[in-house]
């Protein structure tokens, strides 16, 4: 080892050269000619001990191979897995023992030599279980990496104690554990174990195994915020592993919670309540330190998770012995008395103690007796918050919010525990409204409540409850006097800005009608959430006989938003109405992508928490967050009501529903035009019935006439000029100007996405169901005197019926071809089934002009859609389309062959040969081989999406699609904005 020290960079040469062999040379060689042996000497030394525990996690990550000698390649592991253990108690006991003699050097060889240890545990388990004391010896040593104060061993550990301790009946669960763990540095912990293996393993996880990790993944629920501690722990940090990757190690912490819930009950249930209990400390304790609220809100996600694990369904109850039942009655039972008992009364406690409650439903689904008394707990909790508007941080307000969203979560987990409690909670609420303690906004989370409750009841109950819910809400929103002031004249909004208590009850009400549509129906399966409630025979939703007075004032308010931004009525607003039409701070937040998600239970500002306008808040940010939320809660009432099909277009005037939401489209902002095309117009395209698609037509015409040209002008300042040129009125941004334009061009982008999704949605099957299928469409089915004509097609295709109105086709084909000039995969993915549906029309229709579009423009435009690297995660999807186009076009037009030709490097004799490979084949994946292949001989091997391919396929193969091209923009023949082959003649 001395010369080997003065050999150091030849050792490390060595050491570099025998980790490659590890990949592919058999283990059983490995061993036999002592490579396993000297890089296992070489552990004890700091100068090659990394380099050496390289090789052994690369070996630990081979499973055996179904041809080798079984004892030989168990040898091998076993001698690997005796030299890991001893070289990590060596590591453990020191740690121990001397925690400040190990330097951060150490630790990285010690998280290199567990996440070898995970791995070999993952693949080779049978190595291990083959003797008792060893396997018992391994798991200590795994719990051990999972107590210790390193988060990062902690880490490791956890991914494998998530594969061994899941049930064989949750083993598709592992690929997802396991598979996300780049964040922490990880890639040895994949795989899983067989049936067999996991059943082995079981019997050595005793209760106390169970204790321990249940004890520390309650401990480590924390993050390093600059106040939470935990003990002689290291919690995240997110200075260190980021502020994604925390909801991440946490989801994996509640996900190994449930695991071992689901097979020791009584333990999770006995150790939570343990873990609640130390929180909490002093109970009587009016107020917390924000350490304290951390430590109190990581345990109570912890409750929710063993609770969920253990009423939620997945563990069959009726199983379960009395004897077991007992005992988690028992617990949870105390546990609730306990928390009814409390007296906090501060605003963050207040909505802790809320969460507490609402974590209990699925056990009160079981225990229905408890109901009550957590329902006037609750009610105890709401009214013990006070009313204010002098708060300027509005944490009394926003924790009454959170008790009544409480409610909801109750009512949904609870399920039937609740229906006969609803007459007191009415009663309560009535009496709270009465007496002036209850505010519209929570009244309307209350009464969502109430929707929730009574689905679990059936539709008459369902109709009865929205019977009296709506009735108050009717008589006012039905008035036309607010409608003659407010809605008439494009002054009148500007009217109701100045009452501020009328204005937000108007938002209160529209969203209410949006929570009553997302609430009552008969529940739908989360496989198919755009499924058509009408699709039962005889059914009819709740909501049905409640729109045909919901939706008109409801267009007339949306028509006058739209109006503030038309000319010349803009020029004449006053300065706050100015600037409250630019961005909230959160819409230009979610743009830079500086927003966190929501943590259960919160609610959005506007969402309830302005009543009227609060001391010391602008009349500029009043205005804002109204007409923010009237947006997005009135377009999604139309966006919700559409799905209910007939009921919704039967009762409405389409002339009125154009007016109102197209009228002013040239002046709308991208970032509103993306949210109308998101909310209702593509429900509007999925769910119009046949009979009056000629109005949904032309309700698209004005939408995709200013769509393409607002694109196309601002790509091309984004092609050319290097920035998005945008309507939207971004507002005040501190920071660099680097931000602004990061922020229009992901408003391009995404409205370019949106555009492309309506494409998508008119070519979706279920609307095109009378298109035949190229392989029924053979050479004797094509001849022009067969064919079919476009008309034929109007009644079984929303795609062939657009086609028929050229005001309304012309500039969605436009966009269809212009998509591929533009550097953005996620759009172009979004319009190939568009374009798929043309092809399949141009085939079998006898209709020239569609057939000469497809032949030549789209033709031309898809290939150049090829030379756009980002395109290549769907390069096989294009140069399928290029296939279908020339196999069944090019006989009856000769533009697919003048295209080809039209490429700068093919020659006369190159088509001779195409055509005469594709002669010779019928199969549809050799012919877009030799596609593939021609094209990239016509174009000199450079189109970037195919030559990208190449050198990405095996990437693309194995994970999941990232179509995301925001970083795929620069000077570059990509970038011109030519439609068809103009480019491809300087590559």
């Amino acid at each position: 080892m001395d010369l080997a020290k003065q050999h150091a960079g030849t050792v490390t040469a060595v050491l570099n050269a025998v980790n490659a062999y590890a990949e592919w040379v058999p283990v059983t060689d490995l061993a036999k000619y002592g490579l396993i042996h000297g890089c296992g000497s070489l552990l004890s030394y700091s100068d090659f001990r990394l380099h050496a525990c390289e090789f052994f996690k690369v070996i630990c990550q081979r499973k055996r191979p179904v041809d080798v000698a079984v004892a030989e390649y168990d040898a091998a592991m076993c001698n690997i897995f005796q030299v890991l253990m001893n070289i990590s108690q060596q590591f453990l006991t020191r740690s121990g023992m001397q925690p400040s003699s190990i330097d951060e050097s150490e630790y990285e060889f010690a998280s290199c030599v567990c996440e070898t240890m995970v791995a070999l545990g993952s693949s080779n388990m049978q190595c291990i279980l083959a003797d008792g004391a060893r396997t018992f010896q391994f798991l200590q040593q795994m719990l051990e990496y999972y107590q210790h104060y390193k988060i990062t061993l902690h880490f490791q550990s956890l991914l494998f104690w998530l594969v061994v301790l899941r049930e064989p009946s949750k083993s598709k669960s592992i690929a997802r554990v396991s598979g996300d763990n780049s964040a922490a540095g990880n890639s040895a912990s994949t795989g899983d174990l067989s049936t067999e293996k996991k059943k082995g393993v079981s019997v050595f996880v005793t209760d106390e195994i169970y204790s321990t990790i249940l004890d520390v993944s309650f401990k480590r629920m924390l993050k390093n915020n600059g106040s939470a501690t935990s003990g002689l722990l290291e919690i995240w940090s997110e200075e260190l592993e980021g502020k994604s990757d925390f909801c991440n190690y946490r989801t994996k912490l509640l996900d190994l919670i449930k695991v071992i819930a689901s097979q020791r009950s009584v333990i999770a249930a006995a150790i939570v309540v343990q873990r609640i209990n130390v929180v909490f400390g002093d109970a009587n304790q009016a107020t917390k330190s924000p350490q304290d609220l951390d430590a109190m809100e990581g345990a109570q996600l912890g409750l929710e998770a063993v609770v969920n694990a253990i009423f939620d369904g997945s563990v069959d109850c009726g199983k379960t012995d009395l004897d077991t039942k007992s005992q988690l009655h028992k617990i949870f039972e105390g546990l609730l008395q306990q928390l009814l008992s409390l007296k906090w009364t501060e605003p963050n406690l207040a909505v802790i103690h809320g969460h507490y409650l609402d974590a209990l439903g699925p056990f009160l689904k079981h225990h229905p007796d408890a109901v009550a008394s957590v329902v006037n707990k609750l009610f105890e909790l709401l009214t013990s918050l006070p009313i204010t508007f002098q708060d300027p941080s509005n944490n009394s307000r926003l924790a009454r919010l959170q008790i009544c969203s409480s409610f909801i979560r109750i009512s949904r987990a609870a399920d039937k525990a609740l229906l006969p409690h609803m007459k007191n909670i009415a009663d309560t609420m009535a009496y709270l409204q009465g007496e002036g303690r209850l505010l519209r906004g929570e009244h309307n989370h209350l009464c969502e409540a109430f929707l929730v409750m009574s689905s679990s009841a059936g539709i008459q109950q369902q109709q009865e409850v929205l019977a009296w819910l709506l009735e108050p809400l009717n008589k006012m929103w039905t008035q036309v006097e607010w409608q003659t002031a407010y809605l008439s004249d494009p002054s009148g909004l500007t009217n109701m800005f100045a009452d501020s208590q009328f204005m937000w009850s108007i938002y209160h009400t529209v969203t209410f009608f949006e929570k009553a549509l997302k609430r009552s129906g008969t529940k739908k399966s989360s496989a198919t959430p755009q499924a058509p409630t009408t699709t039962v025979p005889g059914y009819l939703h709740p909501m049905s006989s409640h729109l045909a007075w919901i939706v008109p004032p409801l267009l007339r308010l949306l028509r006058c938003i739209h109006v503030l931004w038309s000319e010349p009525f803009a020029q004449s607003q006053t300065a706050e109405i100015k600037a409250a039409k630019s961005m909230t701070v959160a819409e230009q937040a979610s743009l830079l992508g500086e927003t966190g998600k929501l943590t259960k239970g919160q609610v959005a500002p506007a969402d309830g928490l302005l009543d009227v306008q609060r001391d010391g808040e602008s009349k500029e940010n009043n205005i804002k967050n109204w007409l923010r939320g009237i947006r997005d809660s009135g377009y999604n009432v139309l966006g919700l009501a559409a799905t209910l099909g007939e009921a919704f277009f039967r009762c409405i005037e389409g002339s009125s529903v154009t007016l109102a939401i197209m009228e002013n489209v040239q002046v709308m902002e991208f970032r509103h035009l993306r949210q109308l095309i998101h909310l209702v117009i593509i429900p509007f395209v999925k769910y119009c019935p046949a009979d009056l698609w000629l109005w949904l037509v032309n309700l698209l015409q004005p939408l995709f006439v200013h769509c393409q040209q607002a694109l196309n002008y601002s790509w091309s300042s984004l092609l050319h000029e290097g920035r998005a040129k945008v309507p939207d009125s971004i507002g005040n941004l501190s920071g660099s100007e680097l931000k602004v334009e990061v922020m229009e061009e992901k408003l391009l982008r995404d409205l370019t996405r949106e555009v492309c999704s309506v494409l998508w949605a008119l070519s979706s099957p279920g609307l095109n169901n009378g298109l035949p299928s190229l392989e029924q469409l053979g050479p004797s089915n094509r001849m022009d005197s067969v064919l079919k004509n476009l008309e034929s097609f109007a009644s079984s295709s929303l795609t062939g019926f657009l086609m028929l109105h050229i005001g309304t086709a012309l500039p969605a084909l436009r966009i269809s071809v212009e998509v591929f000039t533009w550097t953005d995969s996620d759009a172009v993915t979004k319009v190939i089934p568009f374009c798929g549906a043309l092809i399949h029309l141009a085939v079998a229709s006898n209709q020239a002009e569609l057939r000469q579009f497809v032949a030549k423009d789209l033709f031309s435009s898809i290939i150049h859609g090829l030379s756009v690297e980002s395109n290549s995660v769907i390069s096989a999807e294009l140069v399928g389309l290029c296939r279908e186009i020339y196999v069944y076009l090019s006989d009856r037009d000769p533009a697919p062959r003048q295209v080809l030709l039209s490429l700068p490097h093919i020659k006369q004799e190159d088509l001779l040969a195409f055509n005469d490979s594709l002669s010779k084949t019928a199969s549809p994946k050799e012919q877009k081989q030799h596609m593939r292949s021609l094209l990239l001989l016509a174009t000199g091997n450079k189109l970037r999406a195919l030559a990208a391919q190449k050198t990405t396929n095996v990437i693309t193969n194995v994970t999941t699609r990232n179509r995301s091209s925001t970083a795929h923009h620069g000077s570059s023949a990509e970038e011109d904005g030519h439609i068809g082959l103009a480019t491809l003649s300087s590559i």
